[in-house]
């Protein structure tokens, strides 16, 4: 399989060595390098199952490739090769899609942030990309994910599992389910947010956790990577997804709930590096509201967790017996620590 993809890429596999590479979820991915040089290549396989329309994504990275080489040239952006035949994505029967660019030299990823500085310059890349697309026509983005952070919608299949979901589930997350329900506040506030006009549609990347930021050998970030969810969002999505996946010391998956805290120094540093990104960008309402982000993306993805579970796990799957509930019940204690810290975090610019 892999030997055809890459023959369509013009290369040679004779020459190749391919290994397996990162440690992403969604997407397969190869670092192929060659023989005869020191060149080498990222390769990747689109979850079509997650990405209905590959193409889609295709496209969106396409021409903000083409904007950003137009207006700002000297941004580095890592753009797509082209097959033999043009093509900026191939397409296998029986296998998918498949996606070719340069690996950077002297780069690396971070799979878990280690110091604030780190969440620094990856918040202040995620901030410059979007700073840099402001002239760009945000509506000839294609949406990847429909809904994607969608709290409203998220909210309405929470409720949605509680009417068909499994009933012994139900009965047991009796505790959560009237905690998640007693804060639906948020899904108000996100809400009002969305009709708030100090609040733009703007180009997003939608999934800033660490290791989509490619960081040179000083640990300065150089750009992001990985836009197959880039799309039209708030700002809200960004922050906020960096906010859920940073402030801890522990993954959504730790089940030792004590362990869970709210790390301030990552949160002020989230903050500066982002606002330093947009530059002069963010209105006096999003500047506002960067406690609020964490709030929606965390009890989203409470809600998510939660739901999934009563629904015999039919969307996340679950490697154990209540997987998807200890995950739930992690975004629960992650945001009872947001909101215990409330006050001082809002006043941290």
């Amino acid at each position: 399989m892999l030997q055809q993809v890459l023959q369509t890429y013009g290369l040679d596999f004779s020459t190749l060595e391919v290994k397996s590479f990162g440690s992403g979820l969604i997407n397969n991915t190869w670092k192929v390098s060659r023989h005869d040089n020191d060149t080498s290549y990222i390769l990747q396989r689109i979850n079509h199952h997650v990405f209905k329309s590959p193409e889609d994504i295709a496209h969106n990275i396409r021409i903000i490739g083409s904007y950003l080489a137009a207006h700002h040239p000297d941004y580095f952006f890592v753009r797509t090769l082209h097959t033999t035949s043009g093509a900026d994505i191939y397409f296998m029967e029986g296998e998918g899609y498949f996606r070719l660019v340069p690996f950077v030299k002297r780069s690396h990823t971070v799979d878990v942030v280690q110091t604030p500085q780190q969440a620094f310059e990856a918040a202040k890349q995620f901030g410059r990309f979007t700073h840099l697309l402001e002239g760009f026509p945000v509506d000839e983005l294609k949406v990847t994910i429909p809904d994607f952070h969608n709290l409203s919608l998220r909210y309405h299949q929470f409720l949605q599992s509680l009417q068909t979901g499994n009933a012994t589930r139900i009965a047991n997350a009796e505790k959560e389910i009237s905690w998640l329900k007693e804060h639906d506040y948020i899904v108000k506030s996100f809400d009002a947010m969305k009709q708030n006009p100090g609040f733009r549609l703007r180009v997003t990347h939608h999934d800033t956790k660490i290791s989509n930021v490619l960081f040179d050998e000083q640990d300065k970030g150089v750009c992001v990577i990985d836009l197959d969810t880039v799309m039209p969002g708030y700002f809200i999505s960004d922050v906020g997804d960096m906010m859920r996946t940073c402030l801890s010391p522990v993954s959504e998956e730790e089940n030792d709930f004590s362990k869970i805290k709210i790390r301030e120094e990552y949160y002020k540093a989230i903050v500066q590096g982002y606002i330093e990104g947009m530059e002069n960008e963010l209105s006096a309402s999003e500047k506002n509201a960067f406690f609020d982000a964490a709030c929606y993306l965390v009890y989203m993805q409470a809600l998510r967790f939660i739901a999934d579970h009563l629904n015999n796990d039919e969307y996340y799957g679950a490697r154990y017996e209540g997987h998807n509930f200890i995950r739930g019940c992690n975004q629960i204690n992650l945001l009872k620590k947001l909101l215990e810290k409330e006050d001082r975090l809002r006043r941290m610019m």
